[in-house]
């Protein structure tokens, strides 16, 4: 696997833990003219230390990123531990469905309202995915091309993810991935 999802490293350990399913999205300033677009089913979590991720996040997810922020690898370095696959996306087009998510992940109200606001299009994508523990850490070297405000990238070696196993049971997965829908009131897939 070699297409790569940027995301918080604390968010990434959250998705890794079982924590949250869920993925909100705005997309970065290098998105492109067309914003973020969910256009990859499956990708490995590419945890990155942008921007001011421990304020951003709820008090008990602070102590967490507190406790892991000095096992965090070097700066010239990347750790990737699980894949992700998207079971269901929507995009919000309202703050009050982003909020109905309350509860569901780590994220802070302000956090979610301003990714919401940022940009011409106020909207906020939601994508359900269910996390996999790769079946041996990659070590990466951070290049270049990794860096910036961006989504997706596309890593320079093949990650394995073959005998990956998924981090949440089939049934608390299936309880989650209900939550989720009914929160933002959906109805079950046939």
């Amino acid at each position: 696997m070699r297409i790569a999802f940027k995301e918080w490293a604390v968010i990434v350990d959250a998705l890794g833990r079982g924590d949250q399913i869920i993925i909100l999205r705005k997309g970065g300033i290098r998105e492109g003219r067309d914003g973020f677009k969910p256009v990859h089913r499956r990708f490995v979590l590419f945890p990155t230390l942008y921007h001011q991720q421990r304020e951003s996040v709820i008090s008990e997810a602070q102590a967490r990123f507190d406790l892991i922020a000095p096992g965090f690898p070097s700066q010239g370095n990347v750790r990737i531990e699980f894949f992700a696959e998207v079971v269901e996306w929507q995009r919000l087009d309202s703050l009050a469905a982003a909020e109905r998510l309350r509860g569901k992940h780590i994220w802070r109200d302000a956090v979610i309202a301003d990714r919401f606001d940022w940009g011409k299009d106020r909207a906020i994508f939601a994508l359900a995915v269910r996390v996999f523990r790769l079946p041996e850490t990659a070590e990466l070297p951070m290049r270049e091309s990794y860096g910036g405000c961006k989504s997706w990238i596309e890593l320079e070696r093949e990650v394995a993810a073959k005998d990956a196993r998924p981090v949440l049971s089939d049934d608390i997965f299936a309880r989650k991935l209900e939550s989720y829908r009914a929160a933002l009131l959906l109805a079950p897939a046939a």
